[in-house]
């Protein structure tokens, strides 16, 4: 008994043409970026939404465009036909048996630096003809990307994570203290956090790590009076330095100088925080390539490095 498999009337330059304009939001944007006009955009978008029967966009003329629910479920299975089509295409081009497809990785700022470039090294030594294009971002952002199908991993902390996401544990950080280096507990090997409650924080304010933070000194029964907020590590370091507070953090920095040039002391902290997990999360409801298989097996491995 035979079966025949209806071929789909639309082709995989029209879904590109589709997602180049939801993700630019304008005709002229996607125009740009894939040298075509926005009239041959317009008429492939015209054709591909006859085709599938349904309305994806709301084009208006003074506003760009905008995606139905239709789609929005459409550019999420678009991405992924068109990310397996370039899959197939390279793994076909020699070297048959090693994946050589494109991963999109996101990663919370902090963790970049320490785990990205052994990880990416690793994985590069592996499948030499694979790639990986990572992305930067706020943890509630790089979920969102991990369910909306524009990611297909990501090097997150595991905390407060949407449950809609598979996590593989990769290991921990655990909080300590930072202070300048000419603080009267600067010598210690450990502090109590209540030893440095009545002095001003400075925090770093970027979600989870700073809820993270909250959660750890409620449960050493202080209440941190926050002088100044900072959006990266390295300003919560320089502000420290400069004697502006104390703070706290889960990633371990590379030396004790700040960029502004003062020394700052890490500290254990004596209240036995609670570690920080870190976890390589996919969305549960998009399958993952090949090559995101091969990198999720990779960053688990037993031969995965920590940073000293």
């Amino acid at each position: 008994m035979s079966s025949t498999h209806e071929m789909p009337g639309f082709s995989l330059r029209q879904l590109s043409y589709f997602v180049a304009v939801a993700e630019a939001g304008t005709f002229a944007g996607a125009a740009v970026r894939l040298h075509v006009s926005a009239s041959a955009l317009s008429l492939a978008l015209d054709e591909l939404e006859r085709t599938l029967g349904v309305q994806l966009t709301v084009r208006r003329r003074a506003h760009g465009v905008r995606l139905t629910a239709a789609g929005t479920d459409t550019l999420r299975r678009a991405r992924r036909l068109l990310r397996d089509a370039g899959e197939l295409a390279a793994a076909t081009d020699g070297a048959g048996g090693d994946v050589a497809g494109t991963v999109l990785l996101g990663c919370y700022p902090t963790l970049a630096p320490a785990e990205l470039p052994a990880l990416l090294a690793r994985f590069a030594a592996a499948h030499p003809r694979a790639r990986v294009e990572f992305a930067e971002g706020p943890q509630d952002v790089l979920s969102r990307r991990l369910r909306d199908g524009e990611l297909d991993l990501a090097l997150l902390y595991d905390h407060g994570l949407d449950p809609g996401l598979e996590l593989a544990p990769l290991s921990s950080n655990t909080p300590y203290l930072v202070l300048p280096s000419g603080h009267r507990l600067a010598g210690r090997s450990s502090v109590h956090l209540r030893e440095v409650a009545d002095e001003p924080m400075v925090l770093f304010d970027l979600p989870p790590a700073s809820d993270h933070l909250m959660t750890v000194c409620r449960a050493a029964g202080v209440s941190p009076s926050v002088a100044h907020r900072t959006a990266t590590v390295e300003l919560t370091r320089s502000l420290v330095g400069a004697g502006l507070g104390y703070t706290v953090l889960a990633q371990r920095a590379p030396g004790t100088r700040t960029a502004a040039g003062d020394r700052v002391v890490e500290i254990d902290l004596a209240d036995d925080p609670a570690p920080l997990g870190i976890v390589l999360a996919r969305s549960r409801t998009v399958q993952p390539s090949a090559t995101a298989r091969a990198f999720a097996r990779i960053a688990t491995g037993p031969a995965r490095s920590r940073p000293a």
